[in-house]
């Protein structure tokens, strides 16, 4: 039992530092790929697309809706048109979900990657992503307030074979 309290303590104590954040700037660095349900991080060499997404202090996104075809490679940039803090993560809702419940319980938690990013007031920042799964995913602002006030937006990956029309 002492064994275990103590193994406990030592991962509890070598996990704080990566939770703590506030203030903290957020560099963009580069960050390992790794396949999520919603795609894989992309090469800024090989973007297909650039799409803008404007965030604002009413907790939306504009637009709140866009549709990729499997396979392309879209930079997102990034616009915080606001006067706090915002930030854009990709996920499906039930991630998206789970990570906005845990921001609640640890408000300064940090978090730095390559599906996310984080915009101050009056800046932009890109988000390189590889859409190379077909399906309806979200993007959302998770800090605490924002998701549960509706700062939410729908990503709909078309599947290659369809040449729908994008926006």
């Amino acid at each position: 039992m002492k064994l275990t309290m103590i193994i406990a303590a030592a991962l509890l104590a070598s996990a704080l530092p990566a939770t703590a954040h506030e203030g903290a700037k957020h560099p963009r660095k580069v960050i390992a790929s790794e396949q999520r349900d919603w795609g894989i991080a992309g090469n800024t060499g090989a973007v297909t697309r650039t799409i803008e997404i404007r965030m604002t202090d009413n907790m939306r996104f504009t637009p709140e809706r866009l549709e990729v075809r499997q396979g392309e490679i879209v930079k997102l940039v990034v616009k915080n048109g606001g006067q706090m803090l915002h930030e854009l993560v990709l996920g499906t809702k039930d991630e998206l979900d789970a990570h906005a419940a845990a921001m609640m319980k640890f408000p300064g938690m940090e978090h730095d990657e390559a599906h996310m990013v984080h915009v101050k007031p009056a800046k932009s920042e890109p988000l390189v992503w590889n859409f190379n799964r077909a399906g309806e995913f979200q993007f959302a602002c998770l800090l605490p307030g924002h998701y549960q006030a509706g700062m939410v937006g729908t990503i709909v990956v078309l599947p290659a074979s369809n040449q729908g029309n994008k926006s």
